[in-house]
């Protein structure tokens, strides 16, 4: 089969197209004929050499896709050859086929196409299971989402809207702005130009926000803290702003607020099994009614994986950049 390796870790060009074998699926796994994957800043940072994959899983790139099954492995009953699905993988997107544990996977929602199914799996486990699961957030609370256009930001402004939540943002232009407004959002911060606490503190009347979903870490980590409310909660899913920063004890003790990092991709096969059921449980009905749906920027063919990675990391995207074999 046809994959994308990394011989050499290094800019966009060393993702390589090669010949590799075709993987069997294991006990309790099944193999995916990929549609389309979806390409994450995980993958990045893989291509870099900064974010290895967990002892055992496939070194070929890629989080997730979407696809048929065309193999399942011994013990495997809820799924059969011919079905369409998604899957929330360790590593092996980038490829023609792959195969996953069978708890990883989720039906093709109503209304949404196969290919663009690959934009669901990594953006919707990551939303619910760190909003909801992690950070609490419910009914008439204020969240804030660092990086709003972004594949997860354009996720978690339509589950949050879909809760009945408060969205405010942060983007670094009008015309990203506008797209977030058009999902949802109701606070748009573009931080080029804005702080981000002065605008919230103003649109909550000096209250600040519950929950704050933030991919930069050290950077905005000091701001985060001053823009919770009392109870609030920071989950930090990503490092972009680097890994070390100052934090202030006296305010989050103040506050009462919490300050939780997370991440998914090195979880235990059986944590990502309960948080796919979650988010089928809770957010596919989301899906199927409209309230949500996946945002696709852009597609390229697996052949051109290094076109695509220039693209997310020019970040003039909104939503997700796929790939297809």
């Amino acid at each position: 089969m046809q994959a994308i390796t990394i011989p050499v870790p290094g800019d966009a060009d060393a993702l390589v197209l090669d010949e590799l074998p075709t993987p069997d699926p294991a006990p309790g796994q099944v193999r995916i004929a990929v549609a389309a994957a979806g390409v994450n800043r995980a993958d990045v940072l893989q291509r870099q050499g900064h974010y290895a994959p967990p002892q055992g899983e496939s070194p070929i790139p890629g989080l997730e896709v979407s696809g048929t099954i065309d193999a399942v492995g011994e013990g495997v009953t809820q799924w059969i050859v011919g079905d369409e699905v998604c899957a929330l993988l360790a590593g092996g997107g980038y490829a023609a086929q792959v195969v996953v544990p069978a708890g990883q996977v989720l039906p093709v929602p109503s209304g949404v196409s196969v290919v663009d199914a690959a934009a669901l799996p990594e953006v919707a486990a990551t939303v619910w299971s760190n909003l909801v699961l992690v950070g609490g957030l419910t009914a008439g609370e204020t969240l804030l989402v660092h990086g709003g256009s972004s594949g997860i930001g354009t996720m978690a402004i339509q589950v949050a809207r879909a809760l009945g939540v408060r969205v405010a943002v942060t983007a670094g232009s009008p015309d990203k702005l506008e797209a977030c407004r058009a999902l949802g959002a109701d606070i748009l911060v573009n931080y080029r130009e804005q702080d981000f606490v002065d605008v919230v503190r103003d649109a909550t009347l000096g209250r600040g926000v519950d929950v704050i979903l933030d991919n930069m870490g050290a950077k905005y980590l000091p701001r985060n803290v001053e823009a919770l409310a009392t109870g609030g909660r920071l989950v930090i899913i990503g490092m972009q702003g680097g890994a070390k920063g100052e934090l202030d004890i006296a305010t989050l003790l103040r506050k009462r607020a919490a300050v939780h990092a997370t991440s998914l991709r090195a979880r235990p096969a059986e944590e990502k099994a309960s948080i796919v059921a979650s988010v089928r449980e809770h957010v596919w009905p989301m899906i199927a009614s409209g309230r949500v749906r996946p945002i696709v920027n852009s597609t390229h063919r697996l052949a051109d994986a290094a076109a695509a990675h220039r693209e997310l990391e020019a970040s003039g995207h909104v939503g997700k950049i796929l790939l297809q074999p």
